[in-house]
């Protein structure tokens, strides 16, 4: 397998950033979608002069298992042909849920890497989507609001820094949020990656899964998840070495996770002793209002300014070529 393993000081492949008239595919990889909430998120999409295709499976639905969007195989099959559709620019995921696991394995890497490269844009299971594009593209995606969720059509503070992103990333090079804050000190550099962390978890010996996260800043968030769990996830990761080597740590929300100071007193427990800088709710995943924050990208975490800060915007500009993020 052609893998491009992130390395200290140097990013992933930034795809070029949107201009009015570009073409978006939308696309599910997980969970089923409500069509009302698709119409209103393509809505948006084209209030923001994006021409906007729906794929063909995006409506589907599992025969047998209710809980995935059409077929691993269809689903494979939407990314795949959105991606290397010449016309399109950037794909975004619907939805979240369950189902990316099941069909990542499917795509056609091979026939995705020989294509210019363009945008990625989803959360939540999507995570390990981001991790496949990193391993096997090389390229820097984003991990940020989908198309058919409430906290897209409904949340505009959320769709207006995507928006933002697409279309002016050199104006949000600067992530924060107003309850950012230290719960470990200090300051450290190094390539952003990660995601939901129970997905993390469950990329663990699978093809796509890192060695480690060396020389990385990890994102980290999760939904739903009671402390206890968070603790056995967080474990796994330590006991498998994927946080070796690992030079920060920006948390997002825990979102229905129980008692906040629970959650707080689990992450001080199992990441403290690393020994890294860790800010405590930086503003992005499953939360009102979430940030839309670039993986593969190198930045600067300031855990006593709770400030995550990209050396580069999180999308290159369109006058040549894709730029490597040196």
């Amino acid at each position: 397998m052609d893998q491009h393993p992130t390395t200290p000081g140097r990013g992933l492949t930034r795809p070029p950033h949107l201009r009015p008239g570009d073409h978006v595919a939308v696309i599910a990889t997980s969970g089923p979608i409500d069509p009302r909430r698709l119409d209103a998120g393509t809505a948006l999409l084209r209030s923001w002069g994006l021409r906007v295709t729906v794929a063909p499976h995006v409506l589907d639905t599992h025969p047998v298992l209710g809980h995935l969007a059409g077929t691993d195989a269809d689903r494979a099959a939407d990314l795949r042909d959105a991606w290397l559709d010449p016309t399109v620019d950037a794909v975004v995921c619907a939805r979240g849920g369950y189902g990316v696991h099941r069909m990542v394995d499917l795509v056609d890497w091979d026939a995705l890497r020989a294509v210019p490269p363009k945008v990625l844009i989803g959360f939540s299971d999507v995570t390990s989507l981001h991790e496949a594009f990193a391993q096997r593209l090389g390229l820097a995606t984003l991990y940020g609001p989908m198309t058919a969720t409430a906290g897209f059509v409904e949340d505009g503070p959320s769709a207006e820094h995507l928006r933002r992103t697409l279309f002016e990333p050199a104006a949000t090079t600067v992530l924060t949020s107003a309850d950012a804050t230290a719960l470990v000190p200090g300051r450290a550099r190094g390539i952003t990656a990660g995601g939901c962390t129970h997905v993390l978890a469950a990329e663990r010996g699978t093809p796509t899964a890192r060695p480690s996260y060396e020389g990385c800043l990890l994102v980290l968030e999760d939904v739903n998840e009671h402390p206890y769990r968070l603790d056995r996830v967080l474990t796994q990761l330590l006991r498998s070495g994927a946080f070796d080597g690992v030079t920060g740590i920006a948390l997002g929300s825990w979102e229905g996770c129980g008692p906040l100071d629970r959650v707080r007193d689990v992450m001080l427990d199992r990441l403290g002793p690393l020994g890294i800088p860790v800010v405590w709710e930086l503003g992005f995943g499953h939360c009102p209002s979430p940030l839309t924050v670039p993986l593969g990208v190198p930045a600067l975490l300031d855990a006593d300014a709770g400030t995550l800060t990209l050396d580069l915007p999180a999308l290159a500009g369109r006058a040549g070529a894709p730029q490597p993020a040196q």
